[in-house]
């Protein structure tokens, strides 16, 4: 991709406006007419300066004025880019609305959608399914190459890897869980480490998993069509001290002023990304780290979201937030609107996979009296069942789908065959179950 043009420097133009006399730099700040935003959007220079400057403005006067708007509303973080200025950010309406919606939709919204998370059965489910996507497109986004089919079939069979793409999906959704167990667990180097040697495990050289880059030679991130150098992290000898200072602000130890939640736990993904503290595998442990923060700050519906998902769908975009920021004197917000857009995406997604799974559990429900005699896994089961006639269930992936013990899922599976809703046959020492032909015939004469 094309690297943004970076933007004017701000106190050389200062000076040079400073020297014609001081009335222009009094005229540009009385400019009411500009703000942060331009028609609601949060411009980096690269955008505005393509766009028609207001008149009686050259462009580089307009950016001054842009800059200087968005300073008003802007504040700092204790964190430093590796020249060591901090990190900041601005408060556009923009940012404002998003955080809002978010706190709207992921608090006691969802419950509402689907009254059925209120029951921890039905939650785990749930949560399984959106660690299966998102350890399968997050793993995707680095180049693992294994279809979603297969990926599934692997998780959910809990069958051991047999490619190292394979091996990036399944540690992935090791690494999810980690995260998950870990939320209540304050965030420290060792559990960094702990993360990324679950992330990376059989896939890089041993003496590279769970360990920080060291200093053998500069490290860059490159474009992979054009191999264009992107960005260039921070020295290795930097790391430790900045691992801690990362671990502090994910805390909420490092002193500093309130911050947004939802800020923090974008910002924690950003700034991993940007030490980039491994060879490999530090996009997969910002995005875990991004769920980590999420969960333990509150926002539990976030065990349902796939951000990777989102992001695949539009990998420049991301990229190019990422490289906004950092060329404009680290301003987080480029990245922050974008990530907001992002989980605004990935929760309407949930919530039309909530409608659809809602509305396939009427149809069983509509086949079946109201006292069917059957848990709502097997409910689930037998919706699906119904969408797709040639699927086939296995005890071990109906248990590993819903968190339940191999009796329980073996249990639901046989009496599901008794109740004459599933054949079985038997392949080596596994049973497979498949749908019967007349399912939704017997399901109408079903009798608990």
């Amino acid at each position: 991709m094309r690297l943004p043009a970076t933007p004017p420097d701000l106190h050389a133009f200062v000076q040079t406006v400073a020297r014609s006399g001081a009335e222009r730099l009094v005229a540009l700040l009385e400019h009411k007419a500009v703000g942060p935003e331009i028609d609601g959007r949060y411009l980096h220079w690269d955008e505005l300066r393509r766009h028609p400057a207001p008149e009686g403005m050259t462009h580089e006067e307009w950016w001054y004025r842009v800059k200087t708007a968005r300073t008003t509303v802007s504040a700092d973080l204790p964190l430093l880019d590796k020249t060591g200025q901090l990190f900041s950010f601005t408060r556009p309406d923009g940012l404002l609305s998003g955080l809002h919606r978010i706190d709207r939709q992921l608090g006691k919204g969802l419950e509402l959608a689907d009254p059925q998370l209120a029951n921890s059965g039905v939650r785990d489910r749930y949560i399984v399914e959106s660690l299966m996507e998102e350890a399968i497109t997050s793993s995707q986004l680095e180049g693992a190459s294994t279809t979603r089919k297969v990926a599934r079939e692997m998780l959910e069979q809990g069958r051991p890897p047999r490619t190292k793409d394979e091996r990036m999906i399944f540690n992935n959704f090791q690494a999810m869980e980690l995260m998950r167990r870990n939320a209540h667990v304050p965030l420290t180097t060792s559990l960094l480490l702990e993360l990324h040697e679950t992330i990376t495990r059989d896939t890089l050289d041993p003496g590279e998993e769970g360990r920080l880059r060291r200093g053998d030679g500069p490290i860059t991130v490159q474009d992979r069509a054009s191999g264009e150098i992107l960005h260039v992290p921070p020295d290795a000898s930097k790391l430790p001290g900045r691992l801690r200072q990362l671990c502090a602000f994910a805390n909420g130890s490092d002193g500093s002023v309130f911050i947004h939640p939802v800020v923090r736990a974008i910002v924690i993904h950003f700034m991993l990304a940007y030490d980039h503290p491994f060879v490999d595998g530090n996009g997969r442990t910002a995005r875990a780290l991004f769920y980590w923060c999420m969960i333990r700050e509150g926002y539990w519906i976030a065990e349902f979201l796939s951000i990777s998902r989102i992001i695949q769908r539009a990998q420049m975009q991301y990229s190019r937030a990422f490289l906004f920021t950092e060329t404009d004197r680290g301003d987080l917000t480029y990245f922050l609107l974008h990530q907001l857009d992002v989980i605004q995406r990935a929760t309407d997604d949930l919530y039309a996979y909530l409608a659809r799974k809602g509305q396939e559990a009427r149809q069983v429900e509509l086949l079946l009296k109201k006292d069917s005699g059957l848990n709502p896994r097997q409910r689930e089961l037998l919706a699906h069942a119904l969408h797709h006639p040639a699927a086939r269930y296995d005890i071990q992936s109906h248990r590993r789908r819903h968190g339940v013990v191999y009796q329980t899922a073996r249990q639901d599976l046989l009496d599901l065959e008794a109740a004459g809703f599933l054949e079985r046959d038997q392949v080596g020492r596994a049973y497979f179950f498949s749908p019967v032909a007349s399912l939704e015939r017997r399901l109408k004469k079903h009798k608990p």
